[in-house]
């Protein structure tokens, strides 16, 4: 494990790019996606300048701007484009229906989406689009990019080579926020949570000390997992480009097929996904489609052991890991040495962790944390503009966990413990009547 200085995660997303930029040089590839056209750290940069500067010019400074896209090189230049110029891109789950997609615009106060046209159209999504236009200003990109000027391409030229005096001017700090997501709440309402710019620096710099030497600067990811999702944003993008990674984007996990064919196109040596898709990846793969995979880092649900077996022909280790949205959201995460099949590896450093106990579980207790990675907050839906901060800055994971030998073991969720006790309780009062 690589050393991990919490101080090296005071900035904001965009000074994090610029620091990957200049410590990994300009012309590294940093982003490819289903087009196969690989834009460079430098471009990456400069494409974010210029188009954050038109977003931001149509926006209002801190404005929490829907974004609606799928995984694409544009979702990425969108990201640090808004970031750069101090504004607040919340991604919009465009699979979550029109009811909680409303619910998450007016709980965020959204009254901008950023989307694409093409996208629009190929994901059948015009009747969505029409309904959040209602009282919202829909931006599509390809207008955004046609009204671009040489004039303006020559701004985000210079504004280039002065990059850190340019995002200064939108006097964001690392505790503001960066990114909102939405995840389920009670009675199906999304709850909205925020998480600042240090909170997602925090978590990529932390996969990073956590892996050390496991992570090689020339790994290429692949990330089929929607930004939208906190796994797909921090572990498929963040933490490969802000490590000086290139990471490749895919826009649907469910392509079983085109997907193995784009990972021996790309040559990608490491996968993230869930179980489900890993199983239906390695059942539809050709013999060497996959046989470039050294890391496949599953997350979301347990890994079986037929899938464990599946991967096994392609030489590739599954290592499982465990988040949630509110902590950006790696917690913890298995290494190639540290592999246990059943549990989730160690605690990222910098992480503090406590185990309350629970009534009728011997073993374990419910697993609190809190550290640089853990959300500002939770949006307040009653009162527009607040954020309700975890108490003390725990956040109450509501999973009930072992800890042995460092290692973490999900046992399961307090909900699911509460219904099993609640049955028993019901059996045994039966048994006495």
């Amino acid at each position: 494990m690589a050393e991990f200085d919490i101080a090296r995660t005071r900035k904001t997303l965009f000074e994090a790019l610029l620091d990957a930029r200049d410590r990994f040089g300009r012309n590294k590839v940093a982003l490819e996606d289903l087009e196969r056209q690989p834009v460079t750290f430098g471009r990456l940069v400069l494409g974010s300048l210029v188009l954050g500067r038109k977003l931001a010019s149509l926006t209002r400074e801190r404005e929490h701007v829907g974004v609606l896209l799928p995984n694409v090189q544009a979702i990425a230049v969108t990201l640090f484009g808004l970031n750069a110029f101090g504004r607040v891109p919340a991604f919009l789950n465009f699979t979550a229906g029109l009811k909680n997609l409303k619910a998450a615009c007016e709980i965020a106060e959204i009254g901008t989406i950023v989307t694409s046209r093409r996208f629009v159209e190929q994901g059948k999504l015009d009747g969505v689009i029409e309904a959040l236009g209602e009282g919202r200003r829909i931006l599509w990109l390809e207008d955004v990019r046609a009204e671009l000027t040489s004039v303006d391409k020559l701004r985000g030229l210079f504004d280039s080579w002065i990059a850190r005096r340019v995002h200064a001017g939108a006097r964001i700090q690392p505790d503001d926020p960066a990114v909102l997501l939405f995840t389920s709440g009670t009675e199906g309402v999304p709850k909205g949570v925020v998480l600042s710019n240090a909170n997602l620096v925090a978590n990529a710099y932390q996969v990073k000390a956590l892996a050390g030497d496991a992570l090689k600067d020339d790994d290429v990811f692949f990330d089929p997992l929607p930004i939208f999702h906190s796994f797909g944003l921090t572990a498929g993008l963040l933490t490969p480009v802000l490590n000086g990674m290139k990471s490749v984007l895919y826009p649907s996990p469910l392509h079983y097929r085109q997907i193995p064919k784009l990972v021996a196109g790309t040559r990608a040596t490491i996968m993230l996904a869930t179980d489900t898709f890993l199983q239906g990846y390695a059942r539809a793969a050709g013999e060497n489609d996959l046989a470039s995979i050294r890391l496949v880092i599953a997350g979301a649900e347990r890994v079986k052991e037929e899938t464990r077996k599946l991967w096994e022909k392609f030489g590739a280790i599954i290592l499982e890991g465990y988040g949630a949205t509110e902590c950006s959201p790696v917690i913890s995460v298995s290494l190639p040495d540290r592999n246990r099949p059943g549990s989730v590896g160690p605690f990222l450093p910098g992480i503090e962790w406590r185990l309350d106990p629970v009534d009728g579980i011997p073993a374990g207790g419910r697993l609190y944390v809190r550290g640089p990675n853990v959300m500002k907050g939770y949006l307040d839906p009653q009162v527009p503009g607040r954020i309700n901060p975890p108490a003390e800055g725990w956040h109450d994971t509501g999973d009930i966990v072992t800890v042995e030998d460092g290692i973490v073991t999900i046992q399961g969720r307090m909900k699911r413990f509460a219904k099993i006790f609640a049955h028993i309780q019901n059996t045994e009062g039966m048994l006495r009547a």
